[in-house]
């Protein structure tokens, strides 16, 4: 198991709406041994991406302000 911070799990959370969202296009009845290659790559793209995105975001809003 990983140690993650709390920010980690923030950015996990909101990568699960993307994932859901693409999940809804594919079907959520399939299989993941019935996903195809594409369809693979584009969950693992979105979980990345979204994660990355969220963590920026994540670290913007604790970045202190800077005064001039």
């Amino acid at each position: 198991m990983v140690d993650l911070t709390e920010e980690e799990r923030a950015a996990i959370t909101a990568t699960l709406k993307r994932v859901a969202l693409l999940l809804e296009e594919i079907g959520w009845q399939t299989a993941l041994a019935d996903l195809t290659e594409a369809q693979v790559r584009a969950l693992i793209e979105e979980a990345v991406e979204g994660f990355r995105e969220a963590m920026a975001d994540i670290a913007k809003s604790n970045a202190p302000e800077i005064p001039f």
